[in-house]
């Protein structure tokens, strides 16, 4: 079975850091590149970060670049989110996907909330 797990998330005041886990199982975690994806609250799904399936090559979006860093483990099978100086915009809840050119697969979100 196929499982993405997010977990992190919580309360955090503006200017502060967080990092964000998903632990990934029942696929071939180097097969896949992942990202993470955010929705804030009454808006649509906004693409946040990806990295490549040999832990290459990261890309941000122009609203986290320089803030946030996406990494991954290999041999934990897991990829982060470090979240530095983030703002309340940043609030939402993050999703962490993996795919490849046949399989798309999603967690069920984290909720981060940034607010003094």
């Amino acid at each position: 079975e196929v499982q993405l797990v997010e977990s992190g998330g919580g309360l955090v005041q503006p200017g502060g850091s967080l990092k964000l886990s998903c632990a990934a199982s029942g696929f071939t975690f180097t097969s896949f590149a992942m990202s993470w994806v955010r929705q804030a609250p009454g808006k649509g799904l906004e693409w946040v970060a990806s990295i490549n399936s040999a832990g290459s090559r990261p890309t941000y979006a122009d609203s986290v670049q320089g803030r946030f860093t996406i990494s991954r483990d290999t041999a934990k099978n897991t990829m982060y989110l470090q979240m530095n100086n983030v703002k309340p915009e940043d609030t939402g809840v993050y999703y962490c996907t993996a795919y490849n050119r046949r399989n798309d697969y999603w967690g069920q979100g984290t909720q981060v909330t940034v607010s003094s």
